[in-house]
């Protein structure tokens, strides 16, 4: 362990054991997974992440070894540690440029937005050096200063190659390509069960991997345009699992994303009428299923019925309004006479 700690003081790492692990440390393979919570502050202790309290939620990190993890510094850590230890690890700035990129997209990824957004596509050290603001101040100013930084590790499992189901981020291309139809009928699944938040999250994860794949080709190539064509029907299932959930505004920007490559996708217009319907968006509803009987005038009953509920909810509001406003502008109404105590 002495050993240990003196090659970290040469390569500008400094550990401070806080609790000591069980059993003996692993060899670490690449592909082990390492399950683990931190916590990433400034050297005068402010505190920049916690995994115990990012996005709301309790969430540890998961990092496969060997997939050139974009902060190669807590490989690096990690590897000095037993399950269940705990330690604090101080890092000189040379381990510590790239963090603001890798604490951004952990940010997206605990509120459930797309890991690589607002994120140019260069290489990281092209970021590091560019004037694009990463979303957070706090970020931002580390980004234009860096420093030193201090990571209190705690880890919760070490898991050997092939004893866990890699996740979408830790897959090969082909790995994640042949995971998008079996992930898409575990979201069918979960969504005839009722369990719609876990149908979403399925369709979310396969969209983001198709995702991932198409951004290394060149928009309209045959590829690209096959795997948009992967990820359609994904996103309208995902955008159903929305409207259930009340996500309204969100079903019509992704809908009018379709419609504006897809003019004939029926169903991205159904969807987004009945969202813009739920909005008391009339016009703009019935302009969408006026489409959808358009393209297909068997489903002018259900059109029909949509319209109807719609019709009704509107007299419902009018009436509501009406009676809320009542005698407010009565010329006869008498105010309230002043009373004394």
């Amino acid at each position: 362990m002495e050993e240990e700690g003196r090659k970290l003081l040469e390569e500008g790492i400094r550990k401070k054991l806080i609790s000591p692990g069980r059993g003996e440390l692993s060899t670490f393979p690449d592909g082990t997974k390492v399950v683990f919570h931190y916590r990433t502050s400034l050297s005068d202790g402010t505190v920049l992440d916690d995994s115990r309290t990012m996005g709301g939620r309790s969430k540890p990190m998961e990092l496969i070894l060997g997939k050139k993890f974009k902060l190669s510094v807590w490989e690096r850590i990690l590897i000095t540690m037993k399950q269940g230890e705990v330690a604090e690890f101080t890092c000189d700035t040379k381990h510590t440029a790239l963090y603001p990129l890798v604490s951004q997209s952990l940010r997206n990824i605990s509120i459930g937005k797309d890991p690589l957004e607002g994120q140019r596509h260069c290489c990281g050290i092209a970021q590091i050096h560019s004037h694009h603001s990463l979303g957070h101040k706090d970020l931002d100013h580390l980004q234009a200063n860096p420093q030193p930084l201090v990571f209190a590790i705690e880890v919760l499992e070490v898991l050997t190659p092939g004893s866990f189901q890699l996740d979408m981020w830790a897959m090969t291309d082909k790995e994640q390509m042949d995971s998008v139809p079996q992930i898409h009928e575990e979201g069918n699944a979960l969504f005839k069960e009722g369990k719609i938040k876990e149908a979403m999250e399925k369709y979310y994860n396969a969209i983001a991997c198709l995702k991932n794949l198409q951004i290394k080709e060149h928009p309209g190539d045959e590829t690209w345009i096959h795997l948009d064509q992967m990820i359609t029907p994904l996103l309208l299932n995902y955008c159903q699992c929305q409207l259930l959930q009340g996500q309204y505004y969100e079903v019509i920007e992704h809908c009018s994303s379709l419609v504006f490559k897809y003019e004939d996708n029926l169903k991205a217009y159904y969807k987004r009428g009945k969202a813009h319907a739920a909005v008391w968006n009339e016009k703009e509803a019935r302009a969408d299923f006026a489409k959808v009987v358009e393209l297909d005038p068997s489903l002018e009953a259900p059109v029909n019925k949509e319209l109807k509920a719609l019709e009704e909810r509107l007299r419902s509001k009018k009436q509501e309004e009406k009676g809320r406003y009542k005698g407010l502008f009565d010329i006869n109404a008498r105010p309230a006479a002043a009373t004394t105590g």
